[in-house]
């Protein structure tokens, strides 16, 4: 292995019972984990077990519509609130990262500056804000009569927001607070600031209330594909959480990505891309086929269907289930991963079904299926060959797969030398490698 490549970084996406389409269903699955805490509990520590660098939660403020109509019901959509989960795992994690979404579009700057930051404290260092715009419609629905804004006033606002955000964690020093018991000073005023931001969305005044965060700040994680998006991830985040179904596709974002960093002036190292990556794994081939191959047995063909829709921002229903991917109006619509799909359906001219059952388990994101050295196999080529610094575990059933994983995977990769065998330091940005914000 060449030495020069640093160590793959590897991150959980916490999802209820897996993040198949079709996981509940599965007799190993706990498929209560959306209302009981316990699971949570169970799945974080087991991940702290693989020394995996943090766990990811994803959120969304809404429950679809077609959800709540008969044969749709079928579909997993409680879970407990994603912040609340995080605080709670840091008492009783040690060293894995706690990163979770809070969307730009429902919340104001200064209250999702002051909750990470305090998360960071409760964990010691273990905080991190997954930033997102949201897109669904339903969600903005919940938030009031106001109509959804389109993409570009959304970015728009997510970047100021963002600024903000960023700012308000550097409102204190590090050493700001001194606690002089006998001069009756808590703090030196030369070391805090006021923001003072006047911007197009939000006046700020600042400082935070919240003392700086013991890694400097909390991680930022950014997720956008689009035009829009990768421009955001490139001037702010520190990890981006990339969907990319093939490694040609990953190759070509990880490097437009690092460019966009490099033109913001910001080292394209410090910027960890990190693409979804849902594995089962056997200890033969034919025994990982087999346990891929039940979980699509149980997708019913309406929630594969309605679930395919809502991926691509496209009506499917009516349309022949074993037949081609209609063409989509790609220009009228806000996701690139609609673009993304219906080019894969194009160049392996799969059927809706064969690309209903193509992202149940990925959900967009690369899926994979085979033995460990298989799995590290294909995990080395990503990271090598510029498509990845690592990657966003999506465990297909929980807790199942995650133990195979950590079983199985884990050490093949430890053994190449890809992988940790401890972790590096007690704050989330020392296990990832990233310097604290401001170095770069």
């Amino acid at each position: 292995m060449d030495k020069s490549v640093r160590q793959i970084k590897l991150g959980m996406f916490l999802r209820p019972a897996g993040h198949h389409v079709a996981a509940w269903r599965h007799p190993e699955a706990d498929a209560d984990a959306g209302f009981n805490f316990e699971r949570f509990i169970k799945t974080a520590q087991l991940a702290e077990s693989g020394l995996f660098d943090m766990l990811f939660m994803a959120d969304t403020s809404g429950v679809p519509i077609e959800s709540l109509e008969g044969a749709s019901a079928t579909a997993y959509v409680t879970w407990i609130e994603p912040f609340t989960t995080m605080v709670a795992l840091a008492g009783v994690t040690k060293n894995i990262g706690l990163v979770c979404t809070s969307s730009t579009s429902f919340e104001q700057p200064y209250s999702i500056a002051r909750k990470f930051a305090s998360l960071d404290l409760v964990s010691g260092g273990r905080g991190g804000w997954n930033l997102i715009t949201s897109v669904n419609p339903l969600e903005f629905q919940n938030f009031g009569p106001a109509q959804q804004p389109d993409r570009d006033s959304r970015y728009d606002r997510a970047r100021e927001f963002a600024k903000v955000v960023l700012g308000l964690w550097n409102t204190w020093d590090a050493d700001a607070i001194i606690m002089d018991r006998a001069k009756g000073r808590f703090f030196d005023p030369a070391k805090v600031r006021r923001l003072d931001h006047k911007g197009a969305h939000f006046h700020v005044r600042g400082p935070l209330n919240v003392a700086r965060s013991p890694q400097g700040q909390p991680v930022l994680v950014q997720a956008g594909a689009s035009e829009d998006g990768m421009n955001l991830a490139a001037e702010t985040a520190d990890v981006v959480f990339a969907a990319t179904p093939t490694i040609e596709i990953a190759r070509k974002f990880y490097a437009d990505l690092k460019s966009r960093v490099a033109a913001c002036g910001r080292n394209p190292q410090h910027v960890l891309v990190m693409p979804g990556f849902q594995v089962m794994v056997g200890r033969t081939e034919e025994e990982a086929r087999q346990k891929y191959h039940e979980l699509l047995d149980l997708i019913p063909t309406e929630i594969g269907v309605q679930h395919l829709s809502q991926y691509i921002d496209y009506d499917l229903r009516g349309y022949p289930v074993d037949g081609p991917l209609p063409e989509i109006p790609l220009a009228k619509l806000n996701t690139s991963r609609t673009a993304l799909l219906a080019e894969l359906a194009r160049k392996e001219q799969l059927t809706i079904r064969q690309l209903y059952q193509r992202i149940s388990g990925g959900r967009g994101h690369f899926q994979t299926y085979g033995t460990p050295k298989q799995i590290a196999d294909t995990f080395e080529e990503w990271t090598t060959t510029g498509a990845a610094d690592g990657f966003n575990y999506m465990a297909p059933i929980l807790p199942a797969a995650l133990e195979d994983f950590i079983e199985f995977v884990i050490p093949e990769l430890q053994r190449r030398g890809l992988f940790r065998r401890r972790y590096n330091g007690s704050t989330l940005r020392e296990n990832l490698g990233l310097p604290i914000r401001g170095a770069d």
